[in-house]
C-alpha cells in the first residue's frame, strides 16, 4: 500500500508522540527539551501557526511533518518546518515524500519559499536529502547544538525557492 500523507488529528498525538520521543531522548537532531515529556514534545511540534501532518501506511503512522510560516509579519512569506520518521521505518522514504508534500503544501499556501533554521551538522542523512530536494546552505551557527555524543557542532540554516 501507498504512503498517505494527511493533515494531523487529536487522535494521531500518540502516534506522533511515540515517533518523537525516541529522537528527543537521543538528542541528536531535535532541540526539543528531553525532560519535558509527551506534552512538551506535542508543544514543540505543534507550534503556533503550525499545520500538523502525518504519513501513514495501512492505518499505521510512519512520519510527522509541520509547516509553519518561518517568521510573521515581514517574513511570513517563507515557510518552515519540521520532519520526524520513526525510527524503525527509515530508509524507507518516508522523510523524502514528506519534504515533497510539504512544498507543494507551501506552493499552495502561497509561500515563495522555505527555511530550516536549524539543522545539526552532524544529521548527514537529513542533510544529504534537503540538498537532493534542491536546498542550499545559506548559513552555519557555529557550536550551536549540543550534541550527546559529539559535543558542540554546528547547525546550519538552509533555505530554497518555491
Amino acid at each position: 500500500m501507498a504512503l498517505a500523507i494527511r493533515p494531523a488529528t487529536a487522535a494521531d498525538d500518540d502516534a506522533i508522540w511515540a515517533i518523537l520521543k525516541p529522537v528527543i531522548e537521543a538528542g541528536d537532531s531535535l532541540v526539543a527539551d528531553p525532560r519535558g515529556g509527551r506534552a512538551g514534545a506535542l508543544a514543540y511540534w505543534r507550534p503556533p501557526g503550525a499545520e500538523t501532518f502525518v504519513a501513514e501506511e495501512e492505518g499505521r503512522v510512519l512520519g510527522t511533518y509541520y509547516l509553519k510560516p518561518n517568521q510573521p509579519g515581514g517574513g511570513a512569506h517563507v515557510a518552515n518546518a519540521g520532519y520526524c520518521t520513526a525510527p524503525w521505518a527509515r530508509g524507507r522514504g518516508v522523510a523524502r515524500k514528506m519534504l515533497a508534500h510539504s512544498l507543494e503544501e507551501a506552493r499552495a499556501r502561497g509561500f515563495r519559499a522555505m527555511q530550516f533554521n536549524f539543522v545539526v551538522a552532524t544529521n548527514t542523512r537529513a542533510i544529504e536529502t534537503w540538498d537532493r530536494a534542491g536546498f542550499t546552505v545559506v548559513g552555519r551557527l557555529p557550536e550551536a547544538f549540543r550534541h550527546p555524543a559529539e559535543g558542540l557542532v554546528d547547525a546550519l540554516v538552509m533555505h530554497r525557492r518555491l
